[in-house]
């Protein structure tokens, strides 16, 4: 199964509609070297705000297009 498969979602603890989503394998690893600059500052982040601002993530599938 390729990456872009599944993603970690941190959701917002305080607005449903808010969070961040980063591309995974299916056991929730980000591969940081292939995140942009500022996907990578998002991700890290969001591992920092788990519990304050953020939920634990989730490792979901992908919708298809």
């Amino acid at each position: 199964m390729s990456t872009n498969e599944f993603q970690l979602r941190f959701r917002n603890l305080f607005d449903s509609g808010r969070g961040y989503a980063f591309p995974c394998d299916r056991q929730g690893h980000v591969d940081l070297d292939t995140l942009s600059e500022r996907a990578r500052n998002n991700y890290f982040y969001a591992r920092a705000m788990v519990g304050r601002e953020l939920a634990v993530p989730d490792v979901e599938r992908t919708a298809l297009h």
